[in-house]
């Protein structure tokens, strides 16, 4: 089991709809692991802890490469709108 923080940038304004980010150096990690990812409120530059409650980012994590990590991905599901700057993620994998 692995756990740790990433942050998903979605760019300067106005930013995008989607992104993601890879977490690596996870040498355990197969790609039988279990792999869970969400926003979590802690501020970044660009946006306060009580934004990231409130934001309509769907977070998830997947495409495990054996002894190597995974991404994180994020997406925007408010309304097709683009969402931007930076926004913390934490993750766990067992």
């Amino acid at each position: 089991m692995a756990t740790g923080n990433a942050t998903l940038d979605f760019g300067a304004f106005p930013g995008s709809s989607d992104t993601s980010v890879a977490v690596t150096g996870q040498t355990g990690i197969t790609t039988s692991s279990f792999v869970e990812a969400w926003l979590v409120p802690t501020a970044t530059a660009d946006h306060s802890a009580d934004e990231h409650v409130v934001e309509t980012i769907k977070v998830i994590a997947g495409n495990i490469v054996n002894g190597t990590g995974f991404t994180i991905y994020g997406v925007n599901t408010g309304n097709n709108s683009r969402i931007y700057g930076t926004w913390s993620v934490s993750w766990v994998w067992v």
